[in-house]
């Protein structure tokens, strides 16, 4: 493998003596040759196995012309929108764009298109014809199957038929991409690459596919939305790589979307390899006048200790992207990255974060699940800690020990979400202990989410009682080493199953805790969550009971305040939700109320009205402007007196 960067422009292929690419790899966001970046592992490996790789980062979607950068590729197109879904990279859960993109260069907005995956696609299909097309990243993989989509409020296909790519490599991609390879550069044709574990494709009929799940049509899809509900749980509940079946969506009597079951997980030295390969670490050196690339700002310094989460929130689409069973990398490996931290020349002494998805997950949550999978239709942590979940922290204690102990490293602190409940669920206090007194810098945050059982239940998380007992034994710890130091929780407003009743709990819960959080997050239904499946159907797809959707954006407005109370600007939206829930006795002067009172001028116009100020000089009404003309006049006589 040729140390530096992969070549972004022709000229830059034509330096390394290349006439033709093997792949081109297009994607939303600037090249970041760092493996938090998924273009940057991705293409790494092809690199190792000795394909010719260039990246087009950021193509101008208007020009055809921007596409043929380095001409057609000798095997395929590699597509992704970027580490984030296009459509949360440009807006706000209220729909809002947002005014900078952390993963383009300066910060600017507007450097991909909304869809991205989409209108990438049918940019090469101007061009290519019939060059083989393979999406993949969190766009493409979690669109795999007809899904709901916020932006546009309508449930649309799979992207696999809007895009017209042949294939889509969903979740964490290294097995699948590889295999695609192979079998191209065998001379197979991309129509009969139906077989590989972690990709979707596209078949006119089914005589290839072997022991199907046929899902519901989409037609009957959007017929009927309970139809849907079934539909993503069936596509839930075989999210594991052993046990999963493959999946079938028709869309005509000659359209089938094909879902193989996914890819098996990298093993620990596998896992290894891909951290291994030589990245630059740092943003391509054509993005250095436009300030370079913010994004890497928080991951430059951090470490990737594991993928995928066991955890189970219904918001989140790990699940479907990283799966439920937990790969890790081994300390050597964690160690060498670190040390070659500290040569960074802006390497300050403090590894900022050690973790994933879930920091404190470093381990399957049980044995079986390596061999036999996981559990398709229970869950390890919730509603209680599953009996056979083998609850330990020894060895991210280990790992965070010898971390500590490298040469030039200060601080190693810890910034990925603890799971408060399975620390609960740990004997040992070992792990909390060194938490508290090494790797907290004065406030740890933790992701309770809610304090009413019922909506936390539709959360998939653990009772707000587990959260209570965290906090206590959190506090003890810090009062036994004489450290002050505070929790900060995330929580969310507007979530399925809140209604303006529980947003009052979780109000009066932080009147009582004496705190204004100064980040809410509002739900946010993005694709492929059991929570945004609720957010469409209105029906939980665990069980198919009805469901309570707070979908108004002015009563998600006033959810949102609620959490925010003491914030003045949030006054009105407060007194209206206490208002229709009959909860007056929360506005006066008392300690339990959230809000005071307005006073009759302040009724008025909703602000406080301020007297105006008395003149000393004015006798009465009309007479300012005399005042005013006496004041110059004066003035001019002053200055004939002098001159």
């Amino acid at each position: 493998m040729k140390q530096g960067f992969l070549p972004i422009c022709r000229k830059e292929m034509e330096d390394r003596g290349w006439s033709q690419p093997d792949f081109v790899y297009v994607s939303g966001d600037a090249y970041v040759d760092h493996p938090s970046f998924g273009h940057a592992i991705i293409t790494r490996l092809l690199e190792s196995l000795g394909y010719k790789v260039c990246i087009l980062a950021q193509p101008d979607w208007r020009k055809r012309e921007s596409i043929m950068e380095f001409g057609e590729p000798r095997l395929a197109f590699l597509v992704s929108a970027g580490n984030m879904d296009s459509m949360v990279n440009h807006y706000t859960v209220a729909k809002r764009k947002r005014r900078t993109d952390a993963f383009s260069p300066g910060g600017v907005m507007g450097k991909r298109p909304d869809y991205a995956v989409v209108v990438y696609c049918n940019l090469i299909r101007q061009v290519y014809k019939h060059t083989p097309v393979i999406i993949g990243g969190i766009e493409a993989s979690l669109r795999r199957l007809a899904h709901y989509d916020y932006w546009s409020d309508t449930l649309k296909r799979s992207i696999l038929l809007d895009s017209g790519a042949d294939l889509i490599s969903y979740g964490m991609g290294e097995r699948s991409i590889a295999a695609i390879a192979e079998a191209l550069d065998a001379g197979l044709s991309i129509r009969d690459l139906t077989y590989i574990d972690g990709t979707v494709c596209k078949v006119r009929d089914l005589s290839s596919v072997y022991d199907p799940v046929i899902l519901p049509s989409y037609e009957d899809l959007k017929r009927d939305r309970i139809n849907y509900a079934k539909s993503f749980y069936t596509q839930y509940c075989n999210t594991d790589p052993f046990s999963g079946r493959r999946l079938v969506e028709p869309y005509s009597d000659h359209c089938f979307v094909v879902q193989n079951p996914p890819s098996k997980p990298l093993s620990q030295e596998e896992l290894d390899q891909v951290y291994s390969y030589p990245y630059m670490r740092t943003w391509h050196p054509s993005y250095q006048e436009a300030g370079g690339i913010p994004a890497i700002q928080e991951v430059k310094f951090s470490l990737v200790s594991n993928r995928g989460c066991f955890g189970g929130c219904s918001f989140c689409a790990l699940t479907f992207h990283q799966g439920r069973i937990l790969q890790t990398r081994s300390h050597e490996s964690l160690l060498s990255e670190a040390r070659q931290m500290t040569q960074d020349q802006d390497f300050k002494g403090y590894i900022h974060d050690v973790g994933g998805p879930t920091a404190n997950f470093r381990q399957p949550s049980c044995k079986k699940q390596l061999t036999e999978g996981v559990c398709s239709r229970r869950q390890c942590l919730f509603p209680k800690p599953c009996k056979n979940m083998e609850v330990s922290h020894k060895d991210y204690v280990k790992l965070l020990r010898k971390l500590r102990d490298v040469p030039g490293v200060k601080k190693v602190f810890i910034r990925s979400g603890i799971r408060f409940d399975y620390v609960m669920a740990d004997r040992d206090d070992t792990f909390l202990r060194e938490l508290c007194m090494y790797h907290v810098s004065g406030q740890l945050k933790v992701a309770p989410e809610h304090i009413a059982d019922s909506v936390l239940q539709k959360m998939g998380k653990p009772e707000n009682s587990v959260y209570q007992s965290f906090v206590q034994k959190y506090e003890k710890i810090n009062r036994q080493l004489g450290k002050k130091q505070y929790l900060v929780p995330y929580l969310m407003s507007s979530h399925p199953g809140s209604t303006l009743k529980e947003a009052i709990a979780l109000a009066e819960y932080l009147r009582d805790l004496g705190v204004m959080p100064e980040q809410v997050q509002d739900f946010y239904p993005t694709p492929s969550t059991i929570s945004t499946c609720m957010y469409y159907t209105e029906v939980d797809p665990r069980n198919m009971e009805k469901v309570y959707v707070p979908k108004n954006p002015h009563e998600k407005a006033m959810q949102r305040a609620l959490i925010q109370f003491r914030d003045p600007k949030n006054y009105d939206l407060v007194l209206e939700a206490l208002k229709r829930e009959g909860r007056m006795d929360l506005v006066g002067f008392d300690r339990k109320c959230l809000i005071r009172p307005r006073k009759p001028k302040e009724k008025e116009s909703g602000i406080v009205q301020k007297k105006p100020r008395k003149n000393p000089y004015a006798s009465g009404p009309g007479e300012r402007g005399a005042r005013k003309s006496g004041k110059k006049k004066i003035i001019r006589n002053i200055h004939k007196k002098k001159a």
